[in-house]
């Protein structure tokens, strides 16, 4: 175990934020965690766990000891005709390994194609997109305990999947509450890809591409190649512009609220869910709210997707979090909703 002093963090955030880790260390097992845990002046410090970066706001320079997590590898674990099991490394890069995947012949991941980050922040995030989430293709984890240095395994319903959302988001209030915010790293993460393989196309704009393409049975590949073509179409590289991806979830409402704003605005996009409610395109509210393109310091709005939020050039943190809370005063002023961000402000 190597103890970095004073590392810049602006490479290891996707906004590009400049920042510095006080001290930093590397996780490549679970051993580099149990050697932090028997240093005694680093056993109660303070632990912030750092992935790809993809889903954080930094605000200034972290002063909780960061663990870096890298932990590699990718194999399969067993083929059945009820699906295959893969495991992943948590600091595997996810669209990477999405790739992988495919080309292994083992597909259910396509859906879920060039989301930014690393393996083990699909469950913390529960991530989805068209029409497919993380829980949906999840079979179970490994973590460690930051005060312990026991490793734990986890299934779905341990995990508390919630839209973009589990207990790893959480912190536990009191003694015997199962939040693990703060107290465990993600090693490995495991997916089940069932099997017989069947395409996910509810989602709008794959459904246009069906037309555009004239493909009514597309592959698995086929599928992959347009949810990147879409999401690059979308969401700025964040190599190149700096951002988190969607930074504000889809808020959900009941029929009776939504009938109220379709009322007043009758172009509203929104979606009905499973369970009664109805899921509103959070990007459309902002968009109405006129902030598409617009800036706050060297934060903004991005021009193609109203729901990004970049970094057009030496933005802080700061400049950041009042751009959103900004954006959340005017759509819940105009709409009575109150936009959740998804990124986590350090």
């Amino acid at each position: 175990m190597i103890v970095e002093p004073n590392v810049s963090l602006a490479a290891h955030n996707s906004f590009g934020i400049v920042a510095k880790a006080r001290a930093l260390v590397r996780v490549r097992s679970e051993d580099d965690v149990r050697a932090v845990l028997r240093e005694p002046k680093l056993h109660d410090e303070p632990k912030f766990v750092l992935g790809g970066g993809s889903n954080i706001v930094l605000t200034g320079d972290v002063k909780p000891l960061v663990l870096k997590v890298e932990v590699a590898g990718k194999r399969v674990l067993s083929d059945t005709a009820r699906g295959t099991v893969i495991e992943a490394g948590a600091g595997e890069n996810w669209h990477e390994f999405v790739t992988w995947t495919l080309e292994q012949g083992f597909p259910g991941l396509e859906n879920l194609a060039l989301i930014p980050g690393t393996v083990g922040a699909t469950p913390v995030q529960n991530v989805g997109a068209y029409g497919v989430e993380l829980q949906d293709r999840f079979e179970s984890l490994d973590a460690i305990d930051l005060h312990t240095g026991q490793v734990f395994t986890l299934d779905a319903g341990q995990c508390a999947f919630r839209y973009r959302d589990s207990v790893f988001k959480h912190y536990a209030a009191k003694e015997g509450d199962f939040g693990l915010a703060g107290r465990a790293l993600v090693l490995r993460v495991r997916y089940l890809l069932p099997k017989p393989w069947k395409p996910v196309l509810d989602y709008l704009d794959l459904q246009r591409k069906i037309k555009e393409t004239g493909i009514a049975e597309p592959t698995p590949k086929q599928i992959y190649d347009w949810v990147c073509q879409i999401r690059s179409g979308k969401l700025p590289d964040p190599k190149v512009i700096g951002n988190a991806g969607s930074f504000f979830k889809n808020p959900t409402v009941t029929p009776e609220q939504c009938q109220d704003i379709i009322a007043r605005e009758p172009n509203i996009v929104h979606y009905p869910m499973p369970d009664g409610t109805v899921k509103l395109a959070a990007g459309w509210l902002i968009d109405a709210c006129g902030w598409k393109g617009k800036s706050v310091g060297n934060a903004g709005v991005y021009e193609k997707q109203a729901l990004v939020l970049v970094n057009r050039g030496g933005a802080t943190g700061g400049e950041v979090v009042t751009l959103a809370r900004a954006i959340q005063t005017s759509v819940y002023e105009r709409f009575g909703i109150r936009l959740e961000p998804e990124p986590v402000v350090v």
